[in-house]
């Protein structure tokens, strides 16, 4: 028998809605240091109790915003590169595109690259941000290098990440933030290449 949510989980769950979306949106506007709990709690139209009943404060809610903006960045990645095919350089090239591209966008740029390492502290935002997009660098990286590649798998993944989140700022940031995008997708690919000549 399908379940039917009762009153007071529709409650809860609107309620969880309502401080995330309030959150989403003040922290990309102005910054997790320059929004106070009051501000949040009165925009989603709900009492500071319902912050710490949900999310413990302030910095808890931005850690669920963080959560949500990496599922979304992980999930229309992994997409990409499943709409890509079988061959394992056009997955990858597709995959860095789409990372790219989702990292140029304002919110996540300022949610995830630029208000996580402050408001997390850098361990923390340095785990979360591995746990979600890690597996698919690495598991990528293996699909293109073979089984025993000349460098470390998880050196090597870190290197590229290290160098796409960067590419990802300049990206967000140029005058011309598509073509610098397919500028970045060519370097990252003749990277790769070079990984792939001297395995």
């Amino acid at each position: 028998m399908e379940h039917v949510r009762s009153r007071r989980e529709q409650y809860v769950e609107s309620t969880r809605a309502a401080l995330l979306e309030a959150g989403r949106r003040h922290f990309t506007e102005r910054g997790f240091a320059d929004v106070s709990a009051e501000e949040v709690v009165r925009a989603a139209g709900l009492t500071r109790g319902a912050l710490y009943h949900h999310f413990a404060g302030k910095q808890g809610l931005f850690e669920a915003v963080f959560e949500e903006a990496e599922d979304r960045a992980a999930a229309r990645v992994a997409a990409a590169i499943g709409g890509a095919g079988d061959d394992p350089w056009r997955r990858g090239v597709e995959g860095i595109r789409a990372f790219l591209e989702i990292c140029s966008e304002p919110a996540h740029r300022q949610i995830v690259l630029l208000q996580g390492p402050i408001a997390l502290g850098w361990q923390r935002w340095r785990e979360l941000d591995q746990r979600h997009l890690g597996t698919l660098l690495e598991d990528g990286l293996t699909a293109l290098l073979g089984a025993a590649p000349a460098h470390p798998p998880r050196l090597t993944a870190a290197a590229l990440y290290g160098s796409l989140t960067e590419l990802a700022l300049s990206v967000a940031d140029a005058d011309d933030p598509p073509r610098a995008r397919d500028q970045a997708v060519h370097l990252m690919s003749a990277m790769l290449k070079g990984l792939r000549t001297f395995r």
